[in-house]
């Protein structure tokens, strides 16, 4: 993996693993990090990369919340809430506060904005594609975290989507 810091300041990318099992994000055709999905009988995502390993853990139905534990302790760093429009609260325990909100159907964009709708990072779900914005008092670290956190909730999306396309063709 090559260092977060200069990844951080430009576009990401990413690709699916084989079988549904995450992504690889990429800078330059280098991978700075991955998120793996173990598979459906668990709740459990595993994201890593350059400053982080992190474990996400879905909860509620469709996904309703999550808890972003760091992964080598199990501390819990941060909670997530969503509403029904596809938009959500990630609280960190340190008190910041990032909406997650997704606008789109057909080339969805998904976004974090700071408390006071600052963006920190734009994700366009179709083209695969990450921006990254210099907001001032986000660490690295933290930025990547989001990172990894957005293309959480695009697995996510998309999985809530196949399943609710499985039930409507059965019904």
């Amino acid at each position: 993996m090559i260092p977060l810091p200069s990844a951080i300041s430009s576009g990401l990318t990413w690709t699916s693993l084989p079988k549904n099992r995450g992504y690889e994000i990429y800078q330059r055709g280098e991978v700075i990090g991955t998120l793996l999905y173990p598979g459906p009988a668990s709740s459990d995502f595993r994201a890593e990369a350059g400053l982080g390993k992190w474990i996400f853990r879905r909860s509620g139905l469709v996904g309703a919340s999550a808890q972003i534990l760091e992964m080598e302790t199990q501390r819990p760093i941060a909670m997530f809430r969503s509403s029904w429009r596809m938009q959500g609260m990630l609280t960190f325990a340190d008190g910041a506060v990032f909406h997650v909100e997704c606008k789109g159907v057909w080339h969805p964009v998904w976004s974090i904005t700071t408390e006071n709708r600052e963006t920190v990072l734009s994700l366009q779900a179709q083209e695969r594609m990450v921006e990254n914005r210099n907001v001032a008092g986000i660490s690295e670290e933290r930025l990547m975290l989001l990172t990894m956190f957005a293309l959480h909730r695009v697995l996510q999306a998309e999985e809530d989507a196949a399943s609710a396309a499985i039930v409507a063709t059965i019904s």
